[in-house]
């Protein structure tokens, strides 16, 4: 199979979606088979994208990382995070809180943002906000930068790019920006309203994600549940927030977007050198070129059911979140597989 040729016609061409975390990587250790499977795409020029609700690093870097510990070529190009659809955001608002790890300021910043505040700036100008925080001060000043006009200019939108390390007061200083009087911190709003004072998009809905540790994880899911029920106690109405990554529409309409764009740098259509034209969000390509498209995941409540709402085929895969006997409910893959290699030798196998 590894060495076979497979040949797709143009009205029969299929392309893939990957996950990463539970598809190709358990933690940082790559899944057996996930680097042959990838291989097989790219020797026989099948268009492949990654799609993962994970974050926190550039796509370049995350793309760096994945060629070197699959030995394999995967461009930045190809990858979508669960937050890099907020590039298409730069130019609607000025500053933003980025609340996530350390390295996401530098993520908001490589996407374009000009006026980029982290938690922990905001930590830094005073403790007393987060009383709950862990971390040392140590921390806090290694992390932080000391931002001038961190009191006198507004927030536009809170943009959570990824997991974050230090909840208690993560949650405490969103809470606070969405109840502010018009996005300035040290304020109280005075009405109570299901409408934020600024906006606040989370990049991903997932509640449980898999790591090296034999049971599943708490993720960015059960942090937007903790910011959503505090906000309900606090105006009486749920919060009424954006949410990315999968399952959602928008992510895998972007998704779609960039898997065309790739198709058309594989096939020659356009240079690898042009620059990639980001959809706007919430935008369906009016055309696209696969018979099929093959979401490879191993959560069901975002993988699978998001390829299953959004028209895709999916292949659930038993190397991360989902074990054998596990409750489907509504969830219906296409194909239920060991690994990604079962994955993409048994499409190719039936639709190539």
């Amino acid at each position: 199979m590894i060495g076979k040729r497979f040949f797709q016609t143009t009205s029969k061409k299929i392309a893939f979606a990957f996950d990463i975390d539970g598809v190709l990587f358990r933690g940082k250790k790559p899944i057996v088979g996930a680097s042959d499977a990838l291989k097989l795409l790219n020797r026989n020029k099948i268009p492949y994208i990654l799609l993962t609700n994970g974050g926190g690093f550039s796509e370049r870097a995350r793309t760096e990382f994945v060629s070197s510990k699959l030995d394999v070529d995967v461009s930045p190009l190809q990858i979508i995070q669960s937050h890099t659809p907020y590039k298409s955001l730069v130019n609607k608002y000025s500053r933003i809180l980025a609340v996530g790890t350390p390295s996401v300021r530098g993520v908001a910043e490589g996407y374009g943002f000009q006026d980029v505040v982290h938690q922990t700036d905001i930590v830094r100008y005073n403790r007393d906000i987060a009383p709950f925080s862990g971390l040392s001060d140590e921390q806090v000043m290694e992390y932080s930068r000391d931002i001038p006009d961190l009191t006198t200019k507004k927030f536009d939108a809170v943009l959570v790019f990824n997991d974050p390390h230090d909840w208690a007061a993560d949650i405490q200083i969103i809470s606070d920006a969405i109840n502010s009087e018009n996005g300035m911190l040290n304020t109280l709003r005075n009405e109570k309203s299901g409408k934020p004072s600024i906006p606040i998009y989370f990049s991903n809905q997932d509640l449980l994600w898999a790591n090296p540790y034999k049971l599943n994880r708490f993720g960015q899911g059960a942090f937007r549940l903790l910011v959503r029920r505090l906000y309900l106690e606090l105006n009486g109405e749920p919060l009424q927030d954006y949410t990315l990554g999968k399952p959602t529409k928008l992510t895998y309409d972007f998704a779609h977007h960039v898997l065309i764009d790739w198709e058309k740098r594989l096939s020659g259509k356009i240079g690898q050198s042009v620059k990639q034209k980001l959809p706007l969000l919430g935008t369906k390509p009016s055309t696209s070129p696969f018979h099929a498209v093959f979401m490879v995941g191993d959560n069901p409540a975002s993988d699978i059911i998001g390829a299953q709402n959004y028209g895709w085929n999916s292949c659930l895969v038993k190397t991360g979140v989902y074990n054998e006997g596990d409750d489907l409910k509504e969830c219906k893959p296409t194909l239920i597989v060991n690994d990604v290699f079962d994955a993409v030798t048994k499409t190719l196998e039936k639709y190539a």
